[in-house]
């Protein structure tokens, strides 16, 4: 009954993390693309185009895209020729930038938008190809249980992806990139999202999420096998794989 878990650097009941998790993104979900493009330089598109390669979802695939947000990497499987999304957020606000995006490309009819908890998915054991996953896993109240249920969904033969901020492998930048997480990101939120509390719960995210190698480890445990990861920007960043055989 007392169990807490990690907000950023506090620490909160267990049940309440979500609900706090979705009121951070239902503040942030308007400017969501442009912050990005803004905290990241633009990098964040090539970090997800590189994602969308290692899933190489195949015209006979569908892929079931877990805190897909507005939909970026939904919309890069499926110009890169999956067969079908099913893309996925527990914040509906986030979704409905998504739907709203999918009908400019005139590509809606080709992705189910769904509101899921990742941690329950409401899909049949064995019934997906691939599964994706893209800086969503650390505003997970219940990581293990996320993988567990990625692994439950996947076809034998399927895979697992995951992109998240990661352990950086550059020593020499850590102080830097401490600045710019902790001071500049939360001022930019600040001014162009008007929202500064919610960019130093981000910042915070970033730092409490598990390095590589226990990432790898939780993977594993989950039942995934063949785990593997891959950095990307010096560790800024790592695509985690995992096979459930």
């Amino acid at each position: 009954m007392n169990e807490t878990t990690d907000f950023g650097f506090r620490e909160v009941p267990k049940g309440q993390k979500a609900s706090l998790v979705r009121e951070v993104f239902d503040s942030v979900a308007p400017r969501y693309d442009l912050m990005n493009d803004l905290m990241s330089l633009g990098i964040h598109r090539i970090w997800k185009r590189i994602f969308v390669n290692a899933i190489a979802c195949s015209p006979r695939e569908t892929l079931l895209d877990l805190a897909g947000g507005t939909g970026d990497i939904a919309f890069g499987a499926l110009a890169a020729g999956a067969k079908r999304v099913i893309l996925t957020d527990i914040n509906a606000e986030m979704l409905e930038v998504g739907r709203k995006r999918a009908l400019d490309r005139g590509i809606v009819e080709r992705i189910e938008f769904v509101v899921v908890d990742a941690e329950h998915i409401p899909l049949p054991d064995r019934s997906v190809e691939k599964v994706s996953i893209a800086f969503g896993l650390r505003n997970c109240t219940d990581k293990d249980a996320v993988l567990r249920e990625a692994r439950r969904v996947l076809r034998p033969g399927g895979r697992f992806h995951c992109l998240e901020f990661s352990k950086l492998e550059v020593a020499a930048l850590e102080k830097l990139y401490e600045t710019w997480n902790f001071r500049i990101l939360p001022e930019i939120g600040a001014r162009v999202a008007k929202d500064r509390a919610s960019y130093e719960y981000l910042a915070e995210s970033i730092a409490k999420f598990p390095d590589q190698p226990t990432l790898a480890g939780m993977m594993e445990r989950a039942g995934l096998e063949r785990v593997a990861w891959r950095n990307l920007s010096g560790g800024i960043v790592a695509i985690h794989t995992g096979w459930r055989l």
